[in-house]
């Protein structure tokens, strides 16, 4: 027997397989699971900006908590959890086939596949252990989850280094996310002919904005880490949660947090966008 053939077909039935109605439907439901937790997170920072936060966390935990109280809230973190193992499995797939496009077989490519795949899995994990009684997964506070983290790097033998480097290469994806988005190079991932002019329009608005105020985020909490490493102060490392409450301590006050929040709720609902339109 020809053992190139059986490689070459056992790779095309895999390929076949990580490019399946299944796959693709796991992907749509991570993104719009992806969406209903950043929605949750910028009403969460909505509320803080305006004093009424009730002590609730603008971060992953938070909202993951926020779901917990609601009718059924223990069946539609199930639901969740499934859907962004699906977004896993599809990110998985991009990581060992490519992505769909001329150039999604790049190294690159497959790389950032790779680490968004293992970090979907990991929301996956935690909100999963939630649905399933473990109170401490997935809803503790990533302020102080940041802070132990950064802590313990800060001992180890050039742990300065370690955290500032790893606070630059954040600070770094934030200004790569936010610029991205406002070129709006989301438009070769979706099917931007399928949509009406309204939609593109709606969909531009939400992409642009929320893309850039997620990479504002995503920057500002990079920089706390190299302020962290800098400082050698593990307390000036900021999890989502004070990240987000620091824009409300600037000179803008809550108005500034009050436009990232609304920022952070247009990109759950880019998200749904991409859940209808993206190629998968």
């Amino acid at each position: 027997m020809n053992t190139n053939v059986v490689s070459t077909s056992g790779r095309g039935t895999a390929r076949r397989a990580a490019n399946s109605k299944a796959v693709a439907a796991g992907a749509r439901a991570g993104f719009v699971a992806r969406g209903v937790i950043y929605l949750l997170v910028g009403l969460l920072a909505l509320r803080i900006a305006f004093s009424d936060s009730g002590g609730k966390q603008a971060d992953r935990g938070g909202a993951i908590a926020e779901i917990a109280e609601k009718p059924f809230g223990g069946v539609l973190l199930w639901v969740l959890g499934v859907a962004l193992a699906g977004m896993a499995l599809w990110r998985l797939s991009e990581a060992v086939f490519g992505q769909a496009g001329p150039d999604g077989d790049k190294p690159a490519k497959r790389a950032m596949a790779a680490g968004r795949a293992v970090f979907y899995g990991f929301v996956s994990y935690s909100v999963l252990s939630y649905a399933a009684g473990d109170k401490g997964s997935g809803s503790g506070s990533s302020d102080q989850q940041t802070a132990d983290v950064t802590a313990k790097a800060l001992e180890w033998p050039g742990g300065q280094w370690i955290v500032g480097t790893a606070g630059a290469v954040v600070v770094g994806a934030g200004l790569w996310i936010g610029v991205r988005a406002v070129m709006r190079k989301y438009h070769k991932h979706l099917k931007m002919s399928e949509m009406t002019k309204r939609v593109r329009r709606a969909v531009d608005f939400t992409g642009v904005f929320g893309g850039a105020i997620r990479g504002i985020v995503f920057a500002t909490a990079g920089g706390f880490a190299v302020a962290a490493a800098v400082q050698h102060e593990p307390g000036r490392a900021k999890g989502m949660d004070d990240t987000l409450r620091s824009f409300a301590e600037t000179p803008a006050g809550p108005w500034l947090l009050a436009l990232i929040a609304l920022g952070l709720a247009a990109f759950g609902m880019f998200s749904w966008a991409n859940a209808r339109w993206r190629k998968v």
